[in-house]
């Protein structure tokens, strides 16, 4: 039996947000990257000059980044600038310790059976 790849469920749709934000994170050089653009967007070049790896391979950290929703990318001119998504990660993983914590978790369900209660006429 085969088994099935981070990509291959990330190509049929099968993986939440959370899931892509923690597969972009467990990539060091991928951490290293959100480093380095949590003071300031960086061109890809700039980015590239920081690693001792090729350019295509950056370009794939950069594109996994982005799909997980963790950095922008905007064309200025010839170049492509990258900025980090800031709140992204933050309410991400604001919303996975309220699922694994004991303490939130029970909260997380009082708010939204509050906001439920709130829908209704």
């Amino acid at each position: 039996m085969e088994e099935e790849t981070f990509d291959d469920a990330a190509e049929d749709g099968s993986v939440s947000a959370a899931q892509r934000i923690f597969h972009a994170l467990s990539s060091a050089p991928r951490r290293k990257i959100l480093a380095y653009l949590s003071a300031s967007s960086l061109t890809a070049g700039e980015i590239a000059d920081r690693f001792s790896m090729s350019k295509p391979a950056v370009s794939q950290h950069l594109s996994v980044l982005e799909t997980a929703g963790l950095i922008r990318r905007e064309k200025h001119g010839q170049f492509v600038h990258y900025s980090l998504i800031e709140n992204n990660l933050v309410n991400t993983l604001n919303g996975f310790v309220q699922e694994v914590c004991p303490v939130g978790r029970p909260i997380k369900k009082e708010s939204q059976a509050r906001a439920r209660a709130k829908e209704l006429p």
